[in-house]
């Protein structure tokens, strides 16, 4: 694939780094903060990064097990979460070669739309299965998970951006 101009070779991501990455989104899901409807889903945003970045590695397999550990833990319909991050990784896998051109913030577009979506997913299951209107506080959730797109890439890809072992024989 041709890199955009402007970007530098990342190396390699290391698997572990990508699983460490994902439970620990799980977990700051899973902390007692108390729900609240505007709250971003943190699991999300890193589901969509990697399905973004890491294709091949992270799937919707992976998106599936997740979201039945986010239904357990809120008590929620069970396939409500894994039903959406299914979902999402399916919709970054059809996007991520056309959001990969783009820098962070215009990736942050990009991806509102995708988590506006799923959202809107998740609102129709709970309406399905007898739940409540959240509020419309709900909006929030997806902007702040838009928002921290670019911190996310940040933090993410600061491993990767690593310059190689320097050789005294090798310019690079």
């Amino acid at each position: 694939m041709i890199m955009p101009r402007g970007q530098p070779l990342l190396l390699p991501v290391n698997p572990l780094f990508i699983f460490v990455s994902l439970f620990a989104a799980l977990f700051l899901n899973m902390l007692p903060l108390g729900r609240v409807t505007w709250m971003p889903d943190v699991l999300m945003v890193l589901l969509a990064f990697w399905g973004i970045h890491q294709p091949l590695r992270v799937g919707m397999g992976i998106a599936f097990l997740l979201g039945l550990c986010m239904d357990v833990q809120e008590s929620a319909l069970l396939g409500q979460h894994a039903m959406a991050y299914t979902v999402l990784l399916f919709l970054t896998q059809l996007t991520h070669r056309r959001v990969m051109w783009f820098r962070s913030a215009a990736q942050a577009l990009q991806m509102l739309g995708l988590f506006v979506g799923v959202h809107a997913l998740q609102l129709v299951l709970r309406f399905f299965s007898g739940g409540i209107f959240p509020g419309p506080e709900m909006i929030g959730a997806p902007l702040l998970e838009a928002a921290l797109w670019p911190l996310a890439s940040w933090v993410l890809l600061a491993p990767q951006r690593r310059p190689p072992s320097q050789d005294s024989n090798r310019p690079l």
